[in-house]
């Protein structure tokens, strides 16, 4: 079963928006920490934004200002709205579902994740 489906992915020119998705599934959605990762070629998965169940949120220093984290109870659903994107922002960005948050932008033991869905900026 998908526990988690990315969304709003595509291709953007530098200082333009995005806003991606992420459906999760009710068990998944019942996590301590909901949160959005991004990877670039070579590079290790990094986390970016966090939301922990009270509604706290968190966020890398790459991001912080430009892109906000939210969720829709209603639809069991994860966005992150990314503004003033940068070419240093194509990445595939994944959702993730895990046990602890962290004020550091990322999920930890992390348990589920989207497939991925990819952003590219163009300068």
């Amino acid at each position: 079963q998908v526990q988690l489906q990315e969304s709003g992915g595509g291709s953007v020119q530098s200082g333009g928006s995005l806003r991606l998705s992420c459906v999760v599934s009710d068990y998944a959605y019942r996590s301590n920490c909901l949160g959005w990762f991004r990877q670039t070629p070579g590079q290790e998965r990094v986390g970016i934004a966090a939301l922990e169940r009270d509604g706290t949120s968190s966020y890398a220093s790459s991001v912080k200002g430009r892109f906000t984290i939210s969720r829709d109870n209603a639809k069991n659903t994860l966005y992150l709205q990314m503004d003033s994107l940068r070419p240093e922002d194509t990445a595939i960005y994944s959702c993730a579902a895990g046990r602890a948050w962290n004020n550091a932008g990322h999920c930890s033991a992390v348990t589920d994740w989207g497939q991925g869905t990819q952003v590219t900026v163009s300068s």
